[in-house]
């Protein structure tokens, strides 16, 4: 996490980021009112303008978008269709008829936007450094007067920002206190539909720059007023302890190889279906999980999870002919900086030090490691003086500069989104 957490604290407005994280996280309401957060209304990060421009003239595909209505999801031939000559796929999102369906009352669901809009993309990042937890972004554009979806709850946390319009939201506690993904609310159907006929926990209508955080299982409900409504659901896909529990069974499960009384034949004719038959070997099983999980390194759970975070999100964009073009034309006297959102962690093997990422395994010998540190510490700093961490000549240093920008490590402060 970063110090301070800027883009949490965006949301946040006069709350603290500890006290929300003591708080509120993962388990309380908060809602912080466009006053509590100094008028700012999210207009930098989208709009109603940016709706048209993705639907209309970015070629946009599914599942990219969706759409909805009284509670049910349309088909994708409803509102698809060929890009024409050229440009046939046949999952291009048609605007004439996502115009026809918009105006009958359905709502649009742009799903995926920490992808494919830039505003949002930069921010999504910077808050998934602050929360430690990856994120993703949809936007819900509704007709006045209209719903979009029935009661239901999410597997994940949200924040919601009330972009354009207005929308009144029902707010209800969790028929199944913080889910699992594999926990859907689809298979509680007859409890949530029971819950949504009690009185609500909060009833509150958002506002341009309103910000409601809604913990996962909270049962919500949400309706546009008297216009067009469009908000932001920034979903934040929260670490668990089930996370740390399936880490461990694997990393456990992995080594059980190494143990003799494991890889013993049961006994040859066994019963599968009767477990007298192979008690013992249970019982030789379990003690072995259970020896294994009391003496697992705390380390190695570190890492494998380090290694599930990599993977769970990506780094900041780069322009590949901007970035090629700036390596080959680099000088000493050049600043490059440390390509965000890398999850990046240095490891020493023998005398080769390397540096790991989200997007590749750069080593180089133990003497780089200096230089290595001070990329590391995130901001600009010149070729000349990596190269002098590195005890490099000025020729080598640029090299190594080449080496990093080329592998999409570091780029020069100018590209960095």
């Amino acid at each position: 996490m970063r110090a301070g957490r800027p883009a949490l604290t965006r949301l946040l407005g006069t709350l603290d980021p500890d006290t929300f994280a003591r708080d509120h996280w993962g388990h309380t309401l908060h809602l912080a009112g466009v006053e509590d957060r100094g008028g700012d209304e999210f207009t930098d990060l989208f709009s109603l303008d940016a709706v048209d421009e993705l639907v209309s003239d970015r070629g946009l595909r599914t599942p990219f978008l969706r759409v909805a209505k009284d509670g049910s999801t349309l088909p994708e031939s409803a509102f698809t269709s060929s890009g024409g000559t050229g440009a046939g796929m046949p999952d291009q999102v048609d605007d004439t008829r996502l115009l026809r369906l918009f105006a009958d009352g359905s709502t649009v669901v742009l799903q995926g936007l920490h992808r494919t809009w830039s505003p949002i993309r930069a921010f999504a990042g910077d808050l998934a450094d602050d929360l430690g937890s990856p994120v993703q972004v949809n936007a819900y554009i509704t007709p006045a007067a209209n719903q979009g979806f029935d009661d239901h709850y999410d597997v994940h946390d949200v924040f919601v920002l009330q972009v354009s319009g207005t929308k009144r939201w029902s707010l209800r506690e969790p028929v199944l206190p913080q889910p699992l993904r594999s926990q859907p609310w689809t298979d509680r159907r007859d409890e949530v539909a029971a819950a949504a006929q009690q009185p609500a926990h909060l009833e509150t209508t958002l506002r341009p720059g309103d910000c409601l955080y809604l913990p996962r299982g909270w049962i919500h409900s949400a309706r546009a007023m008297g216009e067009v409504s469009a908000h932001l659901t920034i979903g934040v896909h929260a670490w668990t302890r089930h996370h740390l529990a399936r880490s461990a069974l694997d990393l456990v499960g992995a080594g059980l190889g190494d143990e003799d009384d494991v890889r013993r034949s049961l006994p040859m004719g066994v019963d599968l279906s009767d477990p007298d038959g192979w008690r013992d070997d249970v019982e030789q099983v379990r003690s072995a999980l259970l020896r294994r999980l009391r003496d697992l390194p705390a380390e190695d759970l570190a890492a494998s999870l380090h290694d599930s975070q990599r993977r769970s999100a990506r780094p900041a964009p780069v322009r590949p002919l901007a970035q090629a073009a700036a390596a080959e034309q680099l000088r000493a006297s050049d600043q490059v900086v440390l390509r965000r959102h890398l999850a990046p962690s240095l490891h020493t093997q023998g005398e080769r030090v390397s540096l790991v990422s989200r997007v590749a395994t750069f080593t180089l010998p133990e003497a780089y490691r200096p230089a290595l540190e001070r990329l590391l510490e995130g901001e600009p700093v010149t070729v000349q003086e990596l190269g002098a961490l590195g005890g490099l000549d000025e020729a080598d240093a640029v090299e190594l500069a080449r080496g990093l920008l080329r592998r999409g490590v570091a780029c020069v402060p100018d590209q960095q989104s």
